[in-house]
């Protein structure tokens, strides 16, 4: 029988929101998915600009090829804006990484979480 236990974005700070810093690939380390292939990640994240101007919002998904592990590309998030989901429970695993760069560096934040299960 499957085991599910919530997870901290491994970016994360104690679950803070985690800047964008990153402004090209490799971007900016959301979460690191778990090892191996029996047990997976759910993932849920969401994105705010926390600036007076739109940004753009790319998040790479297990890997940095274009556009091949893009989960979004160039997405523009509106200024002020509250959290929009990015990713509703879609699953990685296999230690893959999920990072995530801006046209604007530090104007977008990302939290949320995951679902382990195993």
């Amino acid at each position: 029988m499957a085991t599910y236990s919530r997870q901290l974005l491994s970016g994360s700070t104690s679950g803070t929101p985690i800047p964008v810093a990153a402004t090209a690939t490799p971007g900016t380390l959301l979460h690191t998915a778990i090892a191996g292939a029996s047990a997976y990640d759910e993932v849920y994240l969401w994105v705010s600009n926390v600036t007076g101007s739109a940004a753009t919002l790319t998040v790479e998904w297990g890997g940095v090829s274009d556009p091949g592990s893009h989960m979004t590309k160039a997405y523009s998030i509106a200024a002020n804006s509250p959290p929009i989901a990015i990713a509703t429970g879609q699953v990685l695993n296999g230690g893959l990484l999920v990072r995530a760069f801006s046209g604007t560096a530090s104007a977008l934040n990302v939290t949320g979480y995951v679902n382990r299960i195993q």
